[in-house]
């Protein structure tokens, strides 16, 4: 049986990773967490913002709405807090195909 590598998941990301994750400027992170209440960092001693996984989790619905799916901010905002769930649970669905995808063509590749 080969190796398989276990995915590390961290307890909290710095914004620089969380920027580099959504592929954006630390700028229009701390942006989005003066715009959305929903994102609440911690902060260090020094003022540094880290971010947990539920933080990041909020962050890809965030991008999906504005970005993929064309909403304002206000109208991202206001959808946020009527649909929540539908919402978090529409994330999971797309987390999961696009790990279904990678892994699909992975194994394209190899044959």
């Amino acid at each position: 049986m080969p190796y398989k590598e276990k995915e590390i998941n961290k307890l909290y990301y710095p914004i620089g990773e969380v920027a580099d994750m959504f592929q954006v400027n630390t700028s229009m992170i701390r942006f989005y967490e003066k715009e959305f209440e929903i994102l609440q960092p911690k902060k260090n001693a020094k003022g540094n913002r880290l971010f947990r996984p539920e933080d990041i989790e909020n962050l890809k619905i965030i991008f999906y709405l504005i970005k993929d799916k064309g909403f304002t901010l206000q109208g991202a905002k206001d959808y946020m807090k009527g649909n929540r769930n539908e919402v978090a649970e529409n994330q999971k669905i797309i987390d999961s195909l696009e790990k279904l995808k990678a892994f699909m063509l992975n194994l394209n590749e190899e044959l």
